[in-house]
């Protein structure tokens, strides 16, 4: 049985969610800004900076639609910060990859990621943005989780 607690953390939660995400969008454009990248084009860059992955691979990891990686990935490719590369696993999914000129435009923002990143663990302490790093993880789970079917 629901009860109002469970309706208001709920709402508190999804509220405070909303708020960290204008949050850390204004802290990715601070960042991407000087480095010549959008948040968009950084997101789906920094999804696929380890290995390459399909469109959809990308939207799955970074929680966005298809479609939108699609836009963004090909606008990457028309400016030769990412390219396609065939998928041995799908004939028509293309990968999505890095190029030298995306690894540059990356590792631009390093610097200003680091002393951000410094700043935060100052304000909170290591252990506890750990905690809320895991708290979060485990509420995006829960979310995951929940019957979403009509």
């Amino acid at each position: 049985m629901t009860t109002k607690r469970d309706q208001e953390l709920l709402s508190a939660a999804a509220l405070t969610a909303f708020k960290l995400n204008g949050q850390f969008l204004e802290l990715a454009e601070h960042l991407a800004r000087p480095s010549g990248l959008t948040v968009a084009w950084w997101q789906v860059l920094g999804a696929v900076i380890n290995q390459p992955l399909s469109v959809s691979g990308v939207a799955r990891e970074m929680g966005i639609t298809r479609q939108a990686v699609q836009r963004t990935a090909d606008v990457l490719v028309g400016r030769g910060l990412a390219e396609y590369h065939d998928n041995p696993a799908h004939r028509r999914a293309k990968l999505v990859a890095l190029t030298p000129e995306g690894r540059v435009a990356m590792s631009a923002i390093g610097p200003d990621h680091a002393n951000h990143a410094r700043e935060l663990s100052a304000v909170l302490g290591a252990d506890q943005l750990a905690d809320a790093v895991a708290a979060l993880t485990k509420l995006s789970e829960a979310l995951d989780a929940l019957d979403l079917s009509d």
